[in-house]
């Protein structure tokens, strides 16, 4: 079941309807307060549950393992009862489930291929869709409580922040510190919300129908033999995957953040203009927002950040990066994804320290954003690309111009577009509001009026006509 689904639009109705029957004035007059938030809650864990046994229920139990984890864990460090026992447990716990079902194979066949012996072969593991996100959610909830941020919560309340199924399989991470609270007031069903988190939710399915599977026709073809394309084909297919993946992802986020949004939860957005970045740095500050807050929150603070040195500091950045990357896939594409942003990130640094701050003229900002967006395709190529060998295919053919099939594809041509339109938006708004800098927003009218109303089903018009037809599950799903 997935958000761009028949099968999901049923199920979020079904479950909308379940909570807004105890929402009505003749029935929430007999209940209380208390008992209409366990209600509501009962009825998102149960739904929870459901949504991600569509895929295999047995691994619910794997989550229903992570979330007694978590839960018992932070009860234990809020009595201060062997504190820093269970805080090595909450998190050790979850890190050894996610490396036996994402790494075990990986780490065997690298050690083995190192030093030479026989393999003795691989288990067949099936990965949990989303494993590595809700062990990043279990983990973040214990070490929220062992820093003081937040107290610990019911089982209740701790299993529907592991489960909530908007952000359950692709993000986006939401934090503890910044869901818990919302889960303690009773966030009854509202118009305005459901208005506001639909046309977020219309959005992301734009981008992920429209957009994002049209072009993994052409970028799937092109990447999956590259040495038979010409170079102008292989470069518009990794152009065309930078705008893919980005579509994907943020339109995966904008869905889980719209339909959170109609139930009366808020979520921080998890892509802001990224493409618009002028250097690595802001770059991860706009792409995957809730992930690199995570990384630097929990992994690179906890590293010691740069609090250690300057030599320290650079050590810590590379790794975390490096981590990061080989927390998307168990492979050495990942991880040399992960590498040259952190040595990006490592670069930019240094070049922050060592020159003083200036203020940039348009041509040099243009550049700098057109520089960062050359850097991150290049890097993308390790993302997408199954084999390293295939990567370096793919690169051989963008730095050296050589023949082969030469292929324009139409929806590329319509994608760029939509991208530079988009972003031409925001710029104008930037300079309209006075921002101090280029921020996304979503464009949400008043469906009150005739004219909000008529744009809306004529944008969902437009996605009936455009969306690709076939069943392509989110690129995040893997990961």
């Amino acid at each position: 079941m997935t958000f761009s689904s028949i099968e999901f639009i049923v199920f979020f109705v079904i479950v909308y309807a379940l909570i807004l029957i105890f929402n009505l004035k003749i029935i929430s007059e007999k209940v209380s307060e208390k008992k209409q938030l366990l209600i509501k809650h009962s009825i998102l864990l149960l739904a929870s549950y459901v949504f991600y046994g569509w895929w295999d229920w047995r691994f619910c139990f794997l989550m229903l393992l992570l979330t007694f984890v978590a839960f018992i864990c932070a009860r234990q460090i809020d009595k201060n009862k062997h504190r820093k026992l269970f805080q090595a447990i909450g998190v050790i716990v979850p890190l050894i489930v996610l490396c036996v079902f994402k790494y075990f194979n990986f780490f065997i066949m690298s050690f083995t291929d190192l030093f030479g012996i026989d393999n003795p072969g691989t288990l067949a593991i099936i990965l949990p869709v989303g494993i590595s996100f809700y062990t990043f959610q279990s983990m973040s909830y214990t070490m929220d409580v062992s820093r003081g941020h937040i107290k610990s919560h019911c089982i209740m309340n701790v299993a529907l922040y592991v489960a909530f199924f908007p952000q359950l399989v692709a993000g986006p991470i939401v934090k503890a510190s910044d869901f818990m609270p919302q889960l303690e007031s009773n966030h009854k069903l509202k118009m305005a919300d459901f208005r506001e988190g639909i046309q977020i939710f219309t959005i992301g399915l734009f981008k992920k129908l429209v957009i994002a599977d049209n072009l993994s026709v052409f970028v799937d073809d092109v990447f999956s033999k590259p040495l038979a394309f010409s170079s102008l084909s292989v470069i518009l297919a990794v152009i065309s995957y930078s705008i893919q993946i980005y579509c994907d992802f943020s339109g995966y986020s904008d869905m889980a953040i719209g339909v959170a949004k109609c139930f009366g939860y808020d979520f921080e957005r998890n892509f802001n203009v990224p493409y618009l970045s002028k250097n690595v740095s802001e770059f991860w500050k706009r792409w995957h927002i809730s992930l690199s807050s995570w990384l630097q929150q929990y992994l690179y603070i906890s590293l010691g950040g740069n609090r250690k040195g300057k030599i320290r500091t650079y050590i810590n950045l590379l790794l975390t990066m490096v981590l990061g990357g080989l927390w998307h896939g168990a492979s050495y594409n990942f991880i040399i994804w992960g590498l040259l942003h952190g040595l990006a990130l490592c670069a930019h640094k240094f070049y922050a320290k060592v020159n003083k701050p200036w203020k940039p003229n348009v041509v040099t900002k243009m550049l700098s954003v057109l520089g960062t967006y050359c850097f991150v395709c290049v890097c993308w190529v390790f993302f997408r690309a199954e084999t390293l060998t295939l990567a370096m295919n793919v690169l051989g053919k963008m730095f050296i111009w050589t023949p082969g099939i030469v292929q324009v594809f139409s929806w590329t041509i319509f994608a760029v577009a939509v991208i530079i339109v988009s972003h031409g938006v925001v710029c104008f708004r930037k300079r309209k509001l006075d921002l101090d800098r280029v921020e996304g927003y979503y464009p949400v009218v008043n469906l009150n009026t005739v004219w909000g109303l008529t744009l809306f089903f004529v944008f969902w018009g437009i996605i009936l006509c455009l969306a690709y037809t076939n069943a392509n599950p989110f690129i995040y799903f893997q990961f």
